[in-house]
């Protein structure tokens, strides 16, 4: 008895001996997109990598702390034929500097003026008026060193003014208090003193003068009021006759 066998027809399959079998060829943007897949994370980090360095390199170095510098001995500013007024908190005009010609010293805040004619004024509107060839001062004019033909008139406090005048005069205008150390004229109302050295406080009604003085005094007016004349006459002329 003979069996028979149908198998299914089998594809044809080619079998290549001594070579390599032939790849199939892919697309180049697929190639292109693969390797770019793969490459990525690489160029990104070399993206960053030259931004950073681009920053550092262009990023401005700060400076370095610049050494303190001197303050100038020099005037860092001037002026010619001027006027400055300083104004107390409630408005009221407290001091008016005039001059020829100023100039500010900024290392030591000092100022120097040339044909001082300075006027502080007190609250109580008494009027203070320091003049001199030369002046030297703080930056707000309320300490003064007059010198060459230097003068301070003012008035105390009952009303009699007041004259000093000196080669050189340390004037504290807004204390009202005059100092010198050279002689020294002084008149306070009809009296007149001359001194090697004068310390005068108007707030404390204080006069101290230093070394040999001279005076001359106004006299003190008496209490006692005058008699005319011819009463002091008929007055002595009845005494007399009452004793004869």
């Amino acid at each position: 008895m003979s069996v028979e066998l149908n198998l299914p027809d089998l594809p044809e399959v080619d079998i290549s001996f001594g070579a390599a079998a032939r790849r199939a060829r892919v697309p180049w943007h697929l190639r292109l997109r693969d390797a770019l897949s793969a490459y990525l994370p690489l160029l990104l980090m070399l993206a960053i990598a030259l931004a950073t360095w681009w920053l550092v390199k262009h990023t401005p170095v700060p400076e370095a702390p610049a050494a303190a510098r001197p303050v100038r001995s020099e005037p860092d500013y001037t002026m010619r034929t001027f006027a400055l007024e300083r104004f107390a908190a409630d408005g009221r005009l407290k001091l008016r500097i005039e001059g020829d010609w100023l100039r500010h010293y900024p290392d030591t805040d000092r100022v120097e003026i040339e044909g001082a004619r300075i006027r502080a004024f007190a609250p109580d509107g008494r009027e203070t008026l320091a003049t001199a060839r030369r002046a030297l001062g703080n930056g707000d004019g309320s300490e003064i060193q007059l010198l060459g033909g230097a003068e301070v008139t003012s008035r105390d406090a009952s009303g009699r003014p007041v004259y000093i005048r000196s080669e050189f005069l340390h004037a504290f205008l807004v204390t009202e208090r005059v100092r010198s150390n050279r002689p020294v004229l002084v008149r306070v109302g009809g009296s007149e003193l001359t001194a090697a050295g004068v310390d005068y406080d108007n707030a404390a009604r204080k006069l101290e003068l230093m070394g040999p003085v001279r005076a001359v005094l106004e006299p003190r007016v008496s209490n006692v009021p005058d008699v005319p004349k011819a009463a002091r006459a008929g007055a002595s002329a009845g005494g007399q006759d009452g004793e004869r």
